[in-house]
């Protein structure tokens, strides 16, 4: 591109619209010319056109770096959004407030945290490190603060993270027990955490609660309706689900629990395929979208977060199987 602008009297380095939502990036100073131009090509932010609500399945399968996005709100295949930093797999942390997604470290990953800015399209950039090399870490989120947990040991560590900056984790407490390959997820208050392995290496029914804005330790919720490690989660403001998992045999149940309250989980329906491992999913308001590739698929399914219900066919992800890859998505705070 010729220079930009004559006197030096500007010198910043823009960021090329790449999509015509309101919250898409387009910094730096813009000429009419080159507004109307990007317009035209319908990649120019435009007010009123608002974001769709974006989910993302990160890493998983055999150490991969690939990122999909989808559209929660519709059925289909999702597209390629672009590469991780390192990739990874027996991921079940990540966070996420309206505009970015972290993703956490996993399997060959070491400590790696990385960032994506769920509106443009890209490859993900490093945010900083977890307190030590772990897979197997559980996240959730507010809409500001991030929270990654425990890790392959297993640890009882807990750490956060602000979101909207970069930088390593600072440690917010502790777990009653060591957790590992849980399932992470949130409201915009409450951080809770299922099953997965415990400090003794055995597979675990038992559910965590923490207070997202405060520091501290965490607090028994209650139970969930079986005993598994690798398992996957996902939220809406009020109902927690989690689903799949490995206890001996591939699980296909899914439960739920209302978030604000404690108390044992109750069974939602079942997956619609054959189950696997950590086969996270990610929500909006109404809808979960739940990665159900295993070893022999590359599909998702869809429930109703507010219903109870077997789990229907969305679409296929991009590549081959993508079990343990983290799900996010920009319409709800925390792993989805």
């Amino acid at each position: 591109m010729p220079k930009r602008y004559l006197g030096n009297i500007i010198t910043d380095t823009p960021t090329e619209p790449t999509e015509n939502y309101e919250n898409s990036a387009a910094s730096g100073v813009w000429s009419l010319a080159e507004a109307n131009a990007y317009t035209a090509a319908g990649l120019w932010p435009t007010a009123g056109n608002v974001l769709p609500d974006y989910g993302f399945f990160a890493g998983g399968g055999n150490e991969v770096n690939t990122i999909d996005r989808f559209t929660i709100t519709s059925t289909g295949a999702s597209t390629d959004y672009g590469d991780l930093t390192v990739g990874r797999r027996s991921l079940q942390g990540g966070a996420a407030s309206t505009t970015r997604g972290i993703i956490g470290p996993g399997y060959t990953s070491g400590t790696t945290l990385d960032y994506i800015t769920m509106a443009s399209l890209g490859n993900a950039t490093d945010f900083g490190d977890y307190f030590a090399s772990h897979f197997g870490v559980m996240g959730c989120s507010s809409s500001t603060r991030g929270i990654f947990a425990g890790g392959n040991g297993p640890v009882n560590n807990i750490n956060y993270v602000t979101i909207a900056t970069t930088g390593n984790t600072s440690d917010f407490g502790d777990f009653l027990n060591g957790k590992a390959q849980g399932a992470g997820f949130s409201s915009p208050t409450r951080g809770v955490f299922a099953q997965g392995r415990d400090s003794s290496n055995a597979n675990s029914n038992v559910i965590e609660y923490i207070t997202i804005a405060t520091t501290g330790n965490a607090t028994d919720f209650g139970d969930a309706g079986y005993v598994s490690r690798n398992v996957g989660g996902s939220a809406n403001s009020t109902r927690g689900l989690f689903q799949s998992g490995d206890s001996g045999a591939s699980q296909t149940s899914i439960n739920y629990l209302t978030i604000a309250s404690t108390g044992n989980s109750s069974d939602f329906g079942d997956l619609a395929g054959t189950g696997g491992e950590s086969l996270d999913g990610s929500a909006n308001s109404t809808r979960s979208v739940i990665n159900e590739s295993n070893y022999n698929s590359n599909n998702m399914s869809y429930v109703t977060i507010a219903s109870t219900g077997n789990a229907t066919d969305f679409g296929a992800l991009t590549g081959g199987a993508r079990n343990q890859a983290a799900g996010i998505s920009n319409c709800h705070g925390g792993v989805q």
